[in-house]
């Protein structure tokens, strides 16, 4: 009879035997950070556009509000490649 558990047992024993305890920790922290961080980038790249529309409106005459649309402009692209990756298996 064989037990199957929903959890992985990577926790109980790492798939690395051979890897140093640096790289486990590495490892560990990188898992713990992606999904956070993928969440906020694929929430923020659905919320900045409408930030952009009062910059629109206002027009990008003015060398400031063509600077910050340039900016946000950087920042959502940025945020929809982190981003991408959200909530898929």
């Amino acid at each position: 009879m064989s037990n199957h558990s929903p959890l992985p047992n990577e926790s109980i024993t790492p798939a690395d035997s051979d890897a140093s305890t640096a790289e486990r920790y590495h490892r560990r922290f990188v898992r713990s950070v992606k999904a956070p961080a993928q969440f906020v980038s694929f929430w923020a790249a659905i919320a900045l556009p409408f930030v952009h529309l009062p910059l629109l409106a206002r027009g990008l005459g003015d060398p400031n509000v063509l600077l910050a649309f340039s900016v946000l402009l950087g920042i959502n692209v940025l945020a929809l490649y982190a981003g991408h990756g959200h909530n898929q298996p």
